[in-house]
């Protein structure tokens, strides 16, 4: 830590801490980075979360006195989740640095508080997933009506609170596109920090972890809808080559119901776990639409190859020829089809090169950038 940030009084706040996602793991590294900085939240779960962030850091919002079993269901609270992040009083730091992808970035902060945020992606239900996101619930007339109600008060409560950042980062070129286009605001791009040594190292190990030793491909993700899960379930059904799929989700269910016996599923793995898949599968599949995708990263830092939807982060990452193929629709002909061009030419790939240029996503590398983005805003905030 610089001289400098030790005189701030800097403050973290996150949206939920209820799992270990991605946004999580941002969250996790800008509290090892600011290691005396409170983190505030809206929800908590220490079952899930407590290995990563302590009770004793963690202050959570009025939200989390509601029993239990609401706090699990924790979109009926979407429509208080506005006032509870408002609800923080922040007025003795310097520096509040949220990580937002729906609510976190609508705290206030007074005239001598810099609020940096760094942007997963402005709110997708209020945004591009509007008419999706009622469709998909099954809503019935009256319910989609309240539904729509309520997403169009958030929209103006987003674009108003959007104006309180000081500073955006996003974490794509895709999400800074989206900042642009919904809050009419420039931003800089950081890319998310992942453990690229971790997955480097865990690839050394080229013994298969399988007791028959028969290759396979592979996904993690949570078992939902907009995962596009069952679309690899569909193609590897087809093809009838081994898919292992590990996650859990509201989809899990209805995955297994069609999926043939080629098709396994592994439930929630240890990160630890996780390493040892990657290191030992074929292809990492990844058919959703992503803000970024941390999970692509992993399996590059592993010298593994990815066939990915050709949209969202994974246009960042995923070059076709050099560590994987895209394909350019979310149907099962497109999918096979690159799914044969990267088969095709499966030897010509380099491992140690896919590595090597998986390294830019490293969380050295995001360390290093963040902390110049705060040196530089702070000097030309105090101006």
């Amino acid at each position: 830590m610089k001289k400098n940030e030790k005189k701030l009084k800097v403050a973290i706040v996150a949206e939920l801490l209820v799992k270990m996602g991605g946004a999580e793991r941002v969250v996790k590294k800008l509290a090892e980075m600011y290691p005396e900085a409170p983190i505030y939240t809206l929800l908590y779960d220490e079952d899930k979360c407590g290995r990563d962030f302590s009770p004793g850091r963690v202050r959570a919002s009025f939200l989390q006195k509601f029993p239990g079993f609401i706090r699990r269901r924790y979109r009926w609270l979407l429509k208080l989740m506005p006032y509870a992040i408002e609800s923080f009083d922040l007025s003795e730091y310097d520096l509040v640095i949220s990580s937002s992808s729906a609510f976190a970035h609508g705290v206030l902060t007074g005239s001598q508080t810099m609020h940096i945020c760094y942007c997963h992606s402005p709110m997708r239900y209020a945004w591009d997933y509007a008419h999706q996101y009622t469709r998909e619930k099954w809503f019935n007339p009256i319910k989609r009506w309240l539904a729509e109600s309520t997403m169009e008060k958030i929209r103006l409560w987003d674009k108003v609170a959007s104006d309180r950042v000081d500073y955006y980062i996003a974490n794509s070129v895709h999400v800074q596109k989206r900042i642009s286009k919904y809050y009419r605001l420039p931003s800089t791009v950081i890319y998310p920090p992942v453990e690229t040594s971790k997955f480097i190292s865990a690839s050394k190990d080229k013994a298969k972890i399988t007791s028959d030793g028969k290759e396979y491909f592979w996904i993690i993700s949570t078992l939902a809808h907009y995962k596009k899960i069952d679309l690899a379930v569909s193609l590897f059904n087809k093809i009838g080559k081994r898919l292992v799929i590990i996650g859990d989700g509201p989809e899990k269910e209805f995955l297994q119901s069609i999926a043939g016996a080629n098709i396994e599923f592994k439930g929630r793995l240890t990160d630890e776990e996780c390493q040892k898949w990657f290191s030992g599968c074929k292809a990492f599949i990844f058919p959703s639409e992503e803000d970024f995708g941390i999970t692509m990263v992993e399996a590059l830092a592993c010298g593994k190859l990815v066939l990915a939807y050709d949209m969202g982060g994974a246009t960042e990452m995923v070059k076709a020829g050099f560590n994987g193929e895209l394909f350019a629709e979310q149907t099962l002909a497109s999918m096979e089809n690159s799914l044969g061009k990267l088969l095709l030419h499966y030897s010509k790939y380099d491992a140690k090169v896919i590595q090597k240029d998986a390294e830019k996503f490293s969380a050295e590398r995001f360390e290093k950038e963040f902390r110049k983005a705060v040196e530089d805003n702070l000097n030309q905030f105090k101006k």
